[in-house]
């Protein structure tokens, strides 16, 4: 993890008295600031339509870096950080703002004495994505100050396009007004432990490359359950649906992550190059396998949700076969599913091995003995295999094993540590490094994907399911 450096930063933040901002951003460049992450001369920026004062927006901030205070809030840092934060009312969608928000970006860059960073996080729907951007590059703000120092960069949240064509339409308008170097496209779960742990896992011991193809792996699940239903996002979900709101992004991702080759360096250019090869590969469904290979359904009470179709076939679930074309992956099917309003709040990436050829068991045993790889990102982070061994006794009876790994929260944290995705993110996005971003060819592939699924579904009925439930019980 990179410290801290001497080049001044302004961080904008549009959006900034959000949901996101206050439950996520501010908590994350407070934790920033505290371990020493974040430039020694900056300031964030927060921009919104509510007429606040400067003073009014710290008192904002202070409640959201406090939210979950227990005694234990650090008040003279939570002072000191207050001390670099800025606040602009405007409206997004007027020219004028702009104008104004660089007046106040010079009057910084003026008291500093010299061209400063700009960094452009965009925290708002993707429905003011248009106008936002076209507004933001007239303005002039985006250009950098020179090729040496002063950059520009634009961080924007998922989902990016509802379908191919819209993603293709987004990415020529941000390739229009910006340069993929800053462009930052942000998938939150690309900075959770266990997702960055994958690769290093798999590549840096020796004992797992080798069996990591079809001659040796059954089966790779991967999984995000959700206890809660929509609740307030009913007016935003009803559009999107469970596959686009986690499946084109997160999933795909997680599923990348677990199916690409070794990128043999540990950069951002041949990491997000592997994973597209991924998306590449995935075997693109025709109309008639949907039935059996793209399942969807929809909790009962989903309709009767605020700001929610009485008539939507929106799915609130899925479960989809994937496969992947090449040698490597070939016949092994990648279950993916996910869900609102079932049993358990989980995500985990489970990897079955095939069971040996002669199982050393005990005489008639015939049960299937698989080793399981897991890797589970909440609600506890961790990495854990089940392996199979002699039961302490007079048989030969085999008994199921466990080796894990939990990553602990530190009690004793001096807030030295980098521990949420957001707070990764970040950091990642001030130095320059893209790894844990998506890129324009990824974002295309993967839509490619889902896209003939999302069409096929569009005139059918979801299957039913009792909330707390595993979802439709035709899937399981």
């Amino acid at each position: 993890m990179q410290k801290n450096n001497n080049v001044p930063t302004l961080i904008t933040l549009f959006g900034g008295t959000g949901d996101l901002s206050q439950k996520k951003l501010l908590p994350a460049f407070f934790n920033l600031y505290r371990g020493g992450y974040l430039p020694d001369s900056f300031k964030i920026l927060g921009v919104a339509r509510k007429q606040l004062s400067d003073d009014e927006y710290r008192g904002f901030v202070a409640r959201s870096v406090c939210a979950d205070d227990d005694g234990k809030c650090d008040r003279e840092a939570v002072d000191s950080f207050l001390g670099h934060i800025l606040y602009q009312s405007g409206d997004t969608g007027s020219p004028e703002s702009y104008k104004i928000l660089s007046e106040r970006l010079i009057a910084e860059e003026t008291a500093i004495g010299q061209c400063a960073n700009k960094l452009f996080y965009v925290a708002m729907s993707p429905k003011f994505y248009d106008t936002l951007l076209r507004n933001l590059a007239d303005s002039g703000l985006t250009i950098p100050c020179s090729n040496e120092t002063g950059w520009t960069r634009i961080l924007i949240e998922k989902p990016f396009g509802d379908d191919t064509k819209t993603a293709q339409a987004l990415d020529e308008l941000l390739g229009l007004l910006f340069s993929e170097e800053q462009i930052f496209r942000i998938d939150h779960y690309l900075g959770k432990e266990t997702i960055q742990n994958i690769l290093t896992f798999r590549f840096s011991n020796a004992i797992f490359e080798p069996v990591w193809d079809s001659g040796h792996i059954d089966r790779v699940e991967i999984r995000l359950l959700e206890k809660d239903g929509v609740g307030e996002r009913g007016g935003f979900y009803d559009g999107v649906g469970a596959l686009r709101d986690v499946g084109q992004n997160h999933i795909l991702q997680m599923l990348a992550l677990i199916a690409m080759d070794n990128p043999t360096i540990m950069n951002a250019e041949s990491i997000r190059r592997k994973r597209v090869e991924v998306f590449e590969k995935l075997h693109h469904m025709a109309p008639d396998e949907l039935e059996r290979s793209a399942i969807r359904g929809q909790y009962k009470g989903y309709r009767e949700e605020t700001n929610v179709d009485p008539s939507s076939k929106t799915e609130t679930y899925f479960k989809i076969r994937a496969f992947l074309h090449g040698n490597r992956w070939d016949g092994v099917p990648f279950i993916l599913e996910s869900g609102k309003g079932l049993g358990e709040k989980k995500t985990e990436i489970n990897i079955y091995f095939k069971r040996t050829k002669n199982c050393l068991c005990s005489p008639g045993s015939e049960r299937h003995h698989e080793n399981i790889l897991t890797f589970r990102i909440q609600p506890d982070e961790g990495i854990s295999i089940l392996f199979w061994s002699k039961k302490a006794g007079l048989t030969s009876e085999l008994e199921p094993n466990k080796l894990s790994f939990d990553y602990q929260t530190n009690d004793e944290d001096d807030g030295k540590t980098i521990t949420t995705a957001y707070d990764r993110i970040l950091h990642d996005a001030i130095v320059g490094d893209q790894t844990l971003f998506t890129s324009t060819q990824e974002v295309l592939a993967s839509w490619k994907f889902i896209t003939p699924i999302v069409d096929g579904w569009k005139d059918t009925e979801p299957y039913s399911y009792k909330r707390g439930s595993n979802g439709p019980e035709s899937v399981h």
